[in-house]
């Protein structure tokens, strides 16, 4: 039983208080491609995110709009951005360092919200049944090919709307030589 993986880029959700300051109030953001996950995009806007140290001029806004602003990057983005970014769960910000993001139209700097995300895996819940998992839990993933590797702490996310996918950042993505569409499997 093989799982997709998704290799993700840095990125950022922004909530619409912070999009209303970097593309002017009631800007709504437009699709660029849509996303594994049903209702997701990558959308066409991009915001400049400023470290300490660095910056990256580029950085994609995925929708739709959420409730908070978090930006995810790779722990080698956190070294060039000069940020201690810990390893959390998407949307687990508190207490996480802040960064400087410029739009358009305005800037911000948001007080927390910046994080590496914990590898996971996107699943339903008859996934879940078909794998022997539950949500929450941690499982092994083994990958294929000249650099395959097994990933621990891999967190399983069950939910009606999802669809069967792995996310994994550039960093990991490149150890273990994947690309999105590769596949992998739990290891049990």
């Amino acid at each position: 039983m093989l799982i997709p993986v998704g290799v993700s880029n840095r990125h950022i959700h922004l909530k619409r208080e912070h999009m209303d300051v970097l593309f002017g109030k009631g800007y709504e953001l437009t699709k660029m491609k849509d996303l594994t996950q049903p209702g997701e995009f990558a959308a066409n806007e991009t915001v400049k995110v400023v470290g300490t140290k660095g910056e990256f001029p580029n950085v994609r806004i995925l929708g739709p709009l959420r409730n908070f602003t978090q930006l995810e990057i790779s722990k080698t983005d956190s070294y060039i951005l000069g940020v201690e970014a810990p390893l959390r769960s998407s949307g687990n910000i508190l207490g996480t360092p802040g960064i400087k993001i410029v739009g358009p139209n305005g800037e911000l700097e948001i007080e927390e919200g910046v994080i590496i995300a914990e590898r996971h895996i996107h699943m339903t819940p008859e996934d879940a049944e078909k794998f022997g998992v539950n949500n929450g839990q941690y499982v092994s993933v083994k990958t294929e090919g000249e650099r395959s590797l097994v990933f621990n702490k891999v967190l399983i996310r069950v939910k009606d709307t999802y669809a069967l996918d792995m996310h994994i950042d550039t960093d990991e993505a490149n150890a273990a030589g994947l690309k999105t569409g590769d596949k992998v499997q739990i290891v049990k």
